[in-house]
């Protein structure tokens, strides 16, 4: 027996089973076993091995094969408390460890859970519209139904020819770039194509700017790609801005890439031209690529003009990407896009990348690709729904005043989307943990919101709410926001 191997094999054990060396002193002494702790600290630091009975003991008391513990056996085995080979467990990878996707996350589970008992949770966490009844457009489900029995194969990869050129169309409207229909992807929503792309571009350590706050798929995919994400502020005193001074200290010679979330989701921050302009003006300077999420650029009020940041930047390569979720109401569809644009002979590597890894997929889902062309051509419902008087109006009218009348309370005024991202007083709330503060919520209000971190807000002072709800639940959920926050200190 090697006692560095024994040493060693000794502490991952003990580390797997969460023991420390007074716990197995312990379970020695309710067994009758003579076992001190200058034993134990001597068989960690493989100064001695043990004798064969205490040997056996560590083993049982671990959960692992004796002889796997005294190094004399290769392959690990672990053996359950009767002595028998136990059964393998699976752990999850720790390419995940660093991973955060706090939408479907804890608070969540905890209102799965209470629903399980049999509340009745209000959920304003996600921005799924047909719960709050929101339905799609009649042709769009006529259409869909009429063309099921064509849908029943594969289509090319990258989607059918109608849809990718009805993308491509709606595409060169929003004067982006040198675009044709073999630069349109189409995928499972756009957050399938977001893994996509950071899984074909980053290797390990390499960076790719993201805002904060963001939506935290991007930071998670980066991550799950090998990647780190680096976070650049968005403003709150600028209407949510992207801080370009911030932006400029961020990036290192690792920086691959920045990612835009415009319209923002959370803030709903809507980024005009000039700031725009300033990003393109980095990615330029530092030959970024430019990665840019628009899936509410439809959902725009008070007249603003949604602008494509891939229009102001033909030499650069860009990625933008959005769908049908949002703006037609089907959530449960799955169908986005991306549109590759710009100086694409800098990315001809990468794009066989994407190629490879959008042909293992096969394709999206089919019947979605068919009512694309319908769904972007011809009058659009959405926009009825975002001037005075329409639904997704008056409600963030109402939201964001409500909202600045609580005590405690600011909030900038979203210009696009259907989300807000209040800003709480947390000295006047003693609040130290957002998490626990949205949970305190949930369990008391039976509304379920999201905390500012888990949208990689680093300060425990924000959180988002989903005003999709029609106004008299709206307004219920605000009344009992404000007199939960009337009393409410968060305890340690």
């Amino acid at each position: 027996m090697s006692q560095s191997l024994f040493s060693q094999r000794l502490g991952e054990a003990m580390k797997e089973k969460d023991l420390k060396q007074v716990d197995l002193v312990k379970a020695a002494q309710d067994k009758g076993i003579k076992l001190g702790k200058s034993h134990m600290s001597q068989y960690t630091a493989g100064k001695t091995m043990p004798r064969d009975n205490i040997l056996s003991f560590l083993a049982e008391a671990l959960g692992v094969s004796k002889s796997w513990l005294a190094g004399e056996q290769t392959g690990r085995q672990n053996v359950n408390r009767n002595g028998g080979a136990a059964m393998r467990t699976f752990k999850k990878s720790s390419k995940l460890d660093n991973v955060l996707y706090d939408v479907r996350g804890p608070v969540v589970e905890e209102a799965a859970r209470m629903e399980a008992q049999g509340m009745n949770i209000l959920k304003l966490n996600i921005g799924n519209p047909a719960p709050f009844g929101f339905r799609t457009p009649d042709e769009v489900v006529y259409d869909m139904s009429r063309q099921l029995t064509d849908c029943e194969g594969y289509s090319d990869s990258k989607g059918l020819f109608a849809a990718r050129k009805a993308i491509m169309q709606y595409a060169q409207n929003k004067d982006i770039p040198n675009v044709t229909i073999d630069d349109i992807y189409t995928g499972n929503g756009v957050s399938e194509l977001i893994q996509m792309c950071m899984s074909a571009l980053l290797d390990s350590g390499e960076e790719v700017l993201v805002p904060s706050p963001d939506y935290p798929l991007w930071t998670a995919c980066v991550t799950l790609a090998g990647g780190t994400a680096v976070h650049y502020i968005c403003d709150e005193e600028s209407e949510w801005y992207p801080d370009i001074e911030d932006i400029k200290k961020k990036i290192t010679p690792n920086t691959k890439a920045i990612v835009l979330i415009n319209p923002n989701n959370p803030t709903g921050a809507l980024y005009p031209r000039e700031v725009l302009q300033q990003i393109v003006d980095i990615a330029r300077e530092h030959q970024l690529m430019i990665f840019s999420d628009e899936i509410y650029d439809r959902l725009v009020f008070d007249g603003e003009e949604h602008i494509s940041i891939a229009s102001m930047a033909p030499d650069l390569f860009c990625v933008t990407f959005s769908g049908l979720s949002k703006s037609h109401m089907i959530a449960g569809y799955r169908i986005g896009w991306m549109v590759l644009s710009g100086n694409k002979r800098l990315g001809k590597d990468y794009i066989e990348g994407l190629n490879m890894l959008s042909n293992m997929r096969l394709c999206s889902n089919v019947p979605a690709q068919s009512i694309v062309q319908t769904a972007l051509g011809g009058y659009q419902s959405v926009k009825s729904y975002v001037v005075p008087g329409g639904r997704i109006y008056e409600q963030r009218e109402y939201v964001y005043k409500a909202l600045n009348d609580i005590p405690g309370v600011s909030v900038v005024k979203p210009k696009a989307a259907f989300y807000i991202f209040p800003k709480l007083d947390a000295k006047r709330f003693n609040i130290l943990d957002d998490e626990k503060f949205v949970l305190d919520f949930l369990k008391e209000k039976k509304i379920l919101m999201i905390h500012g971190g888990g949208f990689n807000w680093k300060q425990p002072d924000h959180f988002r709410v989903v005003y999709l709800p029609q106004m008299p639940v709206l307004q219920k959920s605000m009344e009992e926001l404000k007199d939960f926050l009337s009393y409410y200190r968060q305890e340690p």
